[in-house]
């Protein structure tokens, strides 16, 4: 039975509790006195109880209308919600933000950015993928992202149809294990004794990938395409690396990875960037994000 109840009825029922008779009902609803009545007892028989007494001659509702009340505003404001969302979408259509975001940046910033743009465009559709290397540019000129948050060494997909904007810098340190000879080594150290080591390096392992590689101190590398593969490598002793400090803060805090100082071997910090297609005009949501995703 509960199928038969509608929206109407339930604002019958509101504006009585609010208005205290149904005759005062009738008026804030610009409708006639019997529709109310009508609607009452069409929602007290899908309900299956009586919502006022009968024997009173105020509208006063029964213990089941009193708990039944706050549920008839909850439906009737959501209701109000979505019709304004509708509203919304029937005007400007619905937001569209698709992005490719480097692995390396900064996920919790990147979580926050997304929820506040959420907050600010409640019914944008968002089309989120996690990359490395050029692998969010090469979706940008699939046309399957309108924007790409990429490092900038990392060597252009195609600078004719691509353009780049600096977006943020994030800072670098060296790491290992603990366990690892490095962590004993007497700092600061040379780049030549970091060649004697396994370096863990993501690289891109596409084909066609240009795997130009910043920060490579010798021939012993180890190669993975997964930036939390090589922290849990680099955790585990195997090897050493550079890493965004965001990443690895609370794995220096706790002692499972140390920092390492660098001798005349200076790491440059990464610098973001956003991708996109030449041309391409920003719609207003994806202008927000960028702003948000640029700020410290």
């Amino acid at each position: 039975m509960l199928d038969n109840v509608t929206i109407n009825q339930l604002r019958a029922f509101v504006a009585v509790c609010d208005q205290g008779s149904f005759s005062g009902a009738a008026r804030k609803l610009a409708r006639a006195q019997s529709a109310i009545s009508h609607a009452i007892k069409a929602l007290e028989s899908a309900f299956d109880v009586e919502l006022f007494e009968r024997n009173t001659r105020k509208a006063q509702l029964t213990a089941a209308g009193r708990s039944l009340l706050p549920d008839a505003r909850a439906v009737i404001s959501r209701t109000e919600e979505m019709k304004n969302r509708a509203g919304s979408i029937a005007k400007a259509g619905v937001p569209q933000v698709s992005v490719a975001v480097d692995a390396y940046f900064a996920r919790a910033h990147l979580i926050n950015c997304l929820r506040t743009l959420q907050e600010e465009f409640p019914t944008a559709a968002i089309n989120l993928r996690i990359t490395t290397m050029q692998g969010g540019e090469k979706l940008v000129m699939e046309r399957v992202c309108a924007l790409a948050v990429t490092i900038n060494d990392v060597p252009e997909v195609n600078p004719q149809a691509i353009e780049r904007h600096w977006l943020r810098e994030e800072e670098m340190v060296t790491v290992c294990a603990p366990s690892f000879p490095l962590a004993a080594t007497p700092q600061p150290i040379p780049v030549d004794e970091f060649g004697r080591y396994t370096q863990i390096i993501v690289t891109d392992n596409q084909p066609g990938a240009d795997n130009t590689q910043e920060g490579v101190a010798g021939k012993r590398q180890w190669l993975v395409n997964d930036l939390g593969a090589k922290r849990d490598l680099l955790k585990a002793g195997l090897g050493w690396g550079h890493l965004p400090r965001h990443l690895v803060d609370e794995d220096l805090t706790g002692g499972q990875l140390v920092e390492l100082e660098r001798r005349a071997w200076h790491l440059r910090s990464l610098t973001f960037v956003v991708s996109q297609r030449r041309g391409h005009d920003l719609s207003a949501c994806e202008s927000r994000l960028v702003e948000l995703l640029g700020k410290a």
